[in-house]
């Protein structure tokens, strides 16, 4: 039922706007709103807006944190809208003198999307193993609130949650309502300090249209423009108002990271491409993030197809469904070269992506952003799909931590761009010339990749502490290196490791 159906919209508004006000007037408690430039977060901004405006100056005493956490990932058209409403929204504030400060926060560089995945090959994310939103999402904006309470000992939290939004939400909601201290403000449960206030939870979703359709933005933003970009985003090209019960609304749409493998298809970027051709430079985006999807690697047109594709068994299971798409594109030791078997499957629990997928997909990433910088709009001529500074990373990773003294980022980068890579020597540059790696695997043999790996390492490893003194970390790092390359291949692994088991369990039962 509409919040507005009692007593209509001019009503709940004013009722709520002099709720924010007291709210805000009654003590010296920071405030924060978080914002993502969708209309949930965009109706609490505004109205907290038009609740200042209704104090006298010298009463708006405090500052408004408003908070937009940029993954550095997300959707190049939303990125683009919430970086320009941010400047509007700054310069608006300080003609109105309404004491609103936007912050826009990003993860740090060793959480970002691609230096966990390029870098030190973690899987695309999913369900069982979603390393992404903690990373991305959560530790950037609790970063910023967390500094913030422990300054002034508490802080409020405004967000556009709505219980309408999905039963699970009405139903955590519900249960912090409990512990209110007052209407509509409840305790965060692993913010210490922290109380969420949320203004338009009894609102459905197209009160929440209603409201921006009918009340002026009042910091000069075009609501009408955000209501075009959910409407290019719905998959049938609609976004009505409700005018009854059955009618349509395009509250589904969902803006998010580009590279989301979480969910089975990017239902917003490919109704965006379809509803306007001259969205058509987002193609690449659509198709490396399909690329990356594990449930997609079947495909007869995946660049990196899987070779045998998933039993009837398999697909039964999901952790198995896991282990026969994606399977070939990781090691199958973990990242700390050890080797682990699923129980019960008598498979080996892959590990992260292999030195040629991660180069692939770094090839991938920058063939996208080149073509976007040539064939987009004229705001996205210099978008950085990828950072220089996540580039330096991913280069110290793979040569530093991965022994990869190929060194190969730089020439990568050159080859799909065309221009030198600008980043920052190494601290510790191996030293090694391309040739002579080219030597070494020529030494080794083509086909005895493993050899050359284990060569390669211990080469790394006499490199990076040829100016020790001390012997001792030379000696443990060379232990990890034989311990990686202990088996020939998973096969013989998995046998070992059956064998080593079955010995274990026939020593506990003559034991009993």
């Amino acid at each position: 039922m509409s919040a507005f159906s009692e007593d209509g919209i001019k009503a709940v508004v004013d009722s709520l706007l002099r709720e924010i006000a007291a709210l805000y007037s009654e003590d010296d408690t920071p405030w924060i709103i978080g914002y993502s430039g969708g209309k949930d977060s965009t109706a609490v901004l505004q109205l907290v807006w038009m609740a200042l405006e209704t104090l006298p100056v010298q009463k708006r005493r405090k500052p408004v944190h408003v908070i937009s956490t940029d993954t550095l990932v997300e959707n190049p058209i939303v990125a683009s809208w919430v970086e320009q409403s941010h400047a509007t929204l700054k310069e608006s504030a300080a003609k109105k003198q309404i004491p609103i400060v936007p912050h826009r926060l990003t993860p740090a560089i060793s959480d970002t999307f691609w230096v966990n995945l390029i870098g030190k090959g973690y899987p695309a994310p999913r369900n069982k193993f979603r390393w992404c939103t903690d990373r991305l999402k959560i530790k950037p904006s609790n970063r910023f609130i967390l500094d913030l309470t422990r300054k002034s000992g508490r802080a409020i939290l405004a967000l556009g949650v709505r219980k309408s939004e999905s039963q699970r939400r009405a139903r955590t909601m519900a249960e912090h309502e409990v512990d209110r201290a007052r209407a509509r403000l409840s305790p965060n449960a692993s913010l210490l300090g922290c109380m969420v206030y949320s203004p338009i939870e009894d609102w459905t979703n197209d009160d929440v249209w209603l409201f921006l359709m009918q009340v002026k933005n009042p910091w000069g933003w075009n609501n009408k423009s955000l209501l075009t970009m959910y409407q290019g985003a719905s998959a049938d090209g609609e976004c009505p108002l409700v005018v009854d019960t059955t009618t349509p609304s395009c509250g589904d749409s969902r803006f998010g990271c580009w590279v989301c493998t979480l969910v089975e298809q990017d239902k917003s970027m490919s109704a965006m491409i379809q509803n306007d051709a001259e969205k058509d430079w987002m193609l690449p985006l659509l198709r490396l993030r399909n690329m990356l999807d594990f449930r997609l690697m079947n495909d007869s047109d995946h660049p990196l197809q899987s070779p045998s594709k998933p039993s009837r068994q398999d697909d039964s299971d999901d952790s198995l469904s896991i282990l026969a798409t994606d399977r070939h594109l990781r090691d199958w030791r973990r990242m700390n070269g050890s080797v682990q078997l699923m129980e019960g499957a008598g498979k080996v629990i892959p590990g992260p992506y292999t030195q040629t997928v991660r180069a692939h997909w770094l090839r991938e990433l920058l063939r996208a952003q080149e073509h976007i910088r040539r064939n987009g709009p004229a705001n996205m001529g210099q978008v950085e799909l990828i950072s220089i500074d996540e580039l330096n990373e991913i280069r110290r990773i793979w040569v530093m931590e991965k022994n990869e003294i190929e060194d190969d980022l730089p020439t990568i980068y050159e080859e799909e761009t065309g221009r030198p890579f600008p980043g920052i020597a190494l601290d510790s540059q191996p030293g090694i010339r391309p040739t002579d790696m080219r030597l070494l695997r020529d030494q080794c043999g083509s086909e005895n990749t493993r050899l050359y790996q284990l060569c390669r390492d211990v080469l790394s490893v006499e490199v990076k502490n040829r100016h020790k003194r001390l012997r001792k970390p030379v000696l443990e790092d060379l232990t990890r290196v034989f311990r990686r390359y202990e088996f020939h291949s998973e096969e013989e692994a998995i046998n070992a490791l059956r064998s080593e088991k079955e010995s274990v369990t026939a020593l506990h039962q003559s034991q009993e």
